[in-house]
């Protein structure tokens, strides 16, 4: 459990972030945490560098309405601080700690504060006897660097723990991945660490998370992207939608338009993808340009659209052929007709009741 969200065995798999501003400004960073709630975060890792921060944790827990995990690096005062400042779960290298006496320490104060410990690998800080035993960060030395810190804890009588091998090569991530899945039986979190900007990593993140949650590996992911920490969310439930794995908020099915096109497809999606953003109910929204696929794809979701001769389009609800519309006011229509199913299915006690059931 982190706070009162599940994580592991037959739990959702949940979506992670992490804030970016100091966290010592406990107003900026309970902003961004409003953010990413908002885009539908479960968990949320703060960095707790110095005191300052872990001062300022306090707050931002009672402010936060998802569990906070403290990132914690070297210093083991620090997730002193944090367990006692009320961190669900603290982030820790437990070979960075220091000596046993300190690794007992942190342990003694996440059990006494029901904090659960993340066990976080990554290439970029392999311990310098593994980097010298394997001569270059590989699966090898991820997997052996996590079960030596998964002894220290199981040691310790600790076992609310979870673990992360990363790397920035997504095939090393990916094979260290399925290493540590096949010796181990603990709930992993999974990232492609580093993975570069918005497009790119989010291509990166996807292939790589994406692949391993298909091989039935992870219980919970981040998207590690050079971007506000609100659309790592976003990317994040994107990637498990389109596994079929958890929905949240409007499915959108359409075309990369061509010159059939009865509407300007790409600036209507742009646009539907913006202004339906606070939907949370799990549905479904077809935008295609023509009839060519267009009446086909309607007919599979809650709501769809395809275009028309002279700026005159069909309107499909629940799979059927319902009105027709014209260009002006389209996307104000859409919207409408979107909201309105969201309550429907909410009221039906949130199941889509349309041809996308």
């Amino acid at each position: 459990m982190i706070g009162n969200v599940p994580v592991g065995g037959d739990a959702p798999v949940t979506v992670q972030t992490m804030t970016n501003t100091a966290t010592s400004d406990a107003v900026a960073t309970i902003d961004q945490i409003r953010r990413c709630e908002d885009a539908g975060v479960d968990i949320i890792r703060v960095s707790c560098p110095d005191v300052e921060s872990t001062v300022a944790l306090k707050q931002i827990v009672r402010a936060a309405r998802v569990p906070i995990v403290a990132d914690i690096h070297f210093h083991y005062k620090r997730a002193l601080e944090a367990a006692d400042a009320g961190a669900a779960c603290l982030r820790i290298n437990p070979g960075n700690i220091g000596s046993a006496e300190r690794v007992n320490e942190v342990v003694n104060a996440a059990k006494a504060n029901g904090c659960a410990i993340r066990i976080g690998v990554n290439a970029g800080s392999l311990e310098k006897d593994l980097l010298e035993k394997y001569g270059e960060p590989c699966p090898e030395a991820l997997v052996e660097s996590a079960l030596d810190h998964i002894k220290l804890l199981q040691d310790r009588d600790f076992h609310e723990f979870k673990v992360a091998v990363k790397a920035s090569d997504l095939f090393l991530a990916v094979a260290a991945y399925q290493q540590l899945a096949d010796q181990v039986d603990c709930p992993l979190h999974l990232g492609i660490t580093e993975a570069g900007g918005f497009v790119g990593g989010t291509v990166k993140s996807a292939i790589g998370i994406g692949s391993l949650l298909w091989y039935g590996i992870g219980d919970t992911i981040r998207v590690s992207l050079s971007a506000e920490p609100e659309e790592e969310v976003r990317v994040g439930f994107e990637i498990l939608k389109s596994l079929g794995i958890r929905n949240r908020g409007v499915r959108v099915v359409s075309c990369p338009s061509c010159a059939r096109q009865g509407f300007d497809v790409i600036r209507t999606v742009q646009a539907l993808e913006e202004r339906l953003q606070h939907i949370r109910t799990p549905m479904s929204l077809s935008v295609l340009g023509c009839v060519v696929n267009g009446p086909g794809e309607a007919r599979e979701t809650d709501i769809g659209i395809t275009g028309g001769g002279a700026g005159k389009h069909m309107v499909y609800l629940s799979g059927v052929t319902d009105h027709h519309i014209q260009d002006e006011g389209m996307i104000d229509h859409i919207v409408k007709l979107v909201e309105a199913k969201a309550a429907q299915i909410e009221a039906a006690g949130g199941i889509a009741v349309g041809a996308a059931a």
